[in-house]
């Protein structure tokens, strides 16, 4: 150690490698990273917001979404498309990803995908899906999930009906709701409920590829099918005429949900088994959907026992 003459104080030998620092930003840049993927599985998770892309946005503003062919989907965001890839179900066409998110789907061997896969830049991914998807560098290009017919679902205990129900991120978090709670399928109309998307499938956050979406023609002639099978339907509605504690009945629950604005339709109303309410005992007395079903499926599979 040399005397360092301003302050009196030993300093670091000139003649000895110094990596101090090194060492620090070596252990900064690990902490880093592990900070990054604890909010990236929050954001996956929807326990914290997404924020917005501003930078991008000012970049593609003049951007228009490509036309798809009916048979055409596209999957963003990390947990969301190693979930597809992980679905036999799935047909798979293509996938592109920058070098880093293909490390962070740990996928060494693109080969063994048995698709085309095409190291690409954030840029190029944002010219096909963009300004406001949040892809994290990945995108895979894939065709919808097989069409599930009712009566596959005779043997499931709960089922979840939505009636109309519009948002497709509320849809996606329903669909994780219903995994979470075991549900055999998420029901829904062909009009006005979202249809299987890259926005659907990021607010699920890979539901989409563990639960039956099936989406129906006709809601009161889908409900009257269920009867056949078995369905105890119960209608969602704050008005509704007892608590949902008290209605269950059967050993076969299928909940329906109608809109964030407008509720149940009229003839939903009429199809279904029983109306009922969740009682708050707060001075809120509704619910966002998707946290009304939650708390609706809890107390399904409580009555069920299962």
């Amino acid at each position: 150690m040399s005397k360092d003459r301003s302050s009196g104080r030993s300093g670091p030998d000139k003649t000895t490698p110094h990596t101090g620092a090194d060492d620090r930003s070596a252990k900064d840049t690990h902490y880093a990273t592990l900070r990054r993927q604890h909010r990236d599985a929050k954001r996956e998770r929807g326990e914290i917001p997404t924020p917005t892309p501003q930078k991008r946005r000012r970049t593609t503003d003049d951007w228009k979404a490509p036309a798809l062919a009916p048979d055409q989907v596209y999957l963003y965001g990390l947990h969301t498309v190693r979930a597809a890839l992980d679905n036999p179900a799935r047909q798979n066409v293509k996938l592109s990803a920058t070098q880093n998110a293909l490390a962070r789907l740990e996928i060494e061997t693109p080969e063994t995908l048995g698709i085309p896969v095409e190291i690409v830049s954030p840029q190029d991914i944002d010219k096909v899906l963009g300004p406001e998807a949040i892809h994290q560098g990945v995108m895979l290009e894939t065709r919808p999930l097989p069409v599930r017919r009712l009566e596959a679902l005779k043997d499931s205990p709960l089922l979840l009906v939505l009636d109309q129900v519009t948002d497709p991120h509320n849809v996606g978090a329903i669909m994780r709701s219903a995994v979470a709670f075991d549900a055999g399928a998420v029901i829904t109309t062909q009009r006005h409920s979202p249809t299987e998307s890259g926005v659907l499938a990021k607010s699920a956050s890979g539901a989409l590829e563990l639960i039956p979406y099936i989406q129906i023609t006709n809601l009161a002639d889908a409900v009257g099918e269920l009867h056949k099978l078995g369905f105890f339907t119960i209608g969602l509605d704050s008005e509704g005429p007892a608590p949902l504690e008290g209605t269950f009945s059967g050993t076969k629950i299928a909940l329906v949900l109608g809109s964030e604005g407008k509720g149940l339709r009229q003839k939903t109303r009429e199809t279904v088994n029983a109306l009922a309410r969740l009682d708050m005992p707060g001075a809120i007395k509704s619910l966002n959907v998707s946290n009304a079903a939650a708390i609706a499926m809890y107390a399904a599979r409580s009555y069920l026992k299962i």
